[in-house]
């Protein structure tokens, strides 16, 4: 499998022309079963298949479900921001470097699923009691020089649930 699959096994995210209320349900359909179908991938993976890098040069299963959590909770506050403010300015964070600290890379991995399993469900919660014009709010990513409107991040945050458990699986392979 070429470098650029192994990056990118599910393809990168295409935002769609429209975004309407099904595809925004089927995005909270992805965010709610996350975290169940990570848990039933990783938690038949030894030790050893947890420390493999998905790729060459990857971070392993470990760093990528620790990543998720992280992520994720990264992505909730933005929400929150976007909903609650008018337009801010999010605060990006370097992902790559909280992938070296120690919690991502040592730690047990159940800390992460189980954040994972609470976080999704009030995102979630969140996401459902949401009406159309909320899902129009933006806030503004200073590293992307652009707004993001919260329907696309909501198809991003999907993208981002299979796009991570693709690398995930992707260790079975190996």
């Amino acid at each position: 499998m070429d470098l650029e699959k192994l990056k990118y096994p599910i393809g990168k995210y295409i935002k769609p022309s429209v975004i309407d209320q099904s595809i925004i349900d089927g995005y909270i359909f992805e965010i709610e079963s996350f975290p169940e179908r990570l848990r039933n991938v990783v938690t038949r993976y030894s030790q050893t298949q947890l420390d493999t890098p998905y790729r060459p040069d990857g971070w392993t299963v470990r760093q990528v479900i620790h990543h998720c959590a992280d992520s994720h909770m990264n992505s909730f506050i933005r929400f929150k921001l976007a909903l609650t403010e008018e337009s801010p300015t999010i605060k990006p964070y370097f992902e790559e470097r909280w992938a070296e600290l120690a919690d991502a890379k040592n730690l047990d991995i159940e800390p992460s699923l189980i954040l994972l399993d609470g976080l999704h469900k009030r995102w979630v919660i969140l996401l459902k009691s949401l009406k159309a014009e909320d899902f129009q709010k933006v806030f503004i990513h200073p590293e992307h020089g652009k707004s993001f409107t919260l329907a696309e991040n909501t198809g991003i945050y999907a993208w981002h649930c299979n796009h991570h458990l693709a690398h995930v699986l992707l260790v079975d392979r190996l």
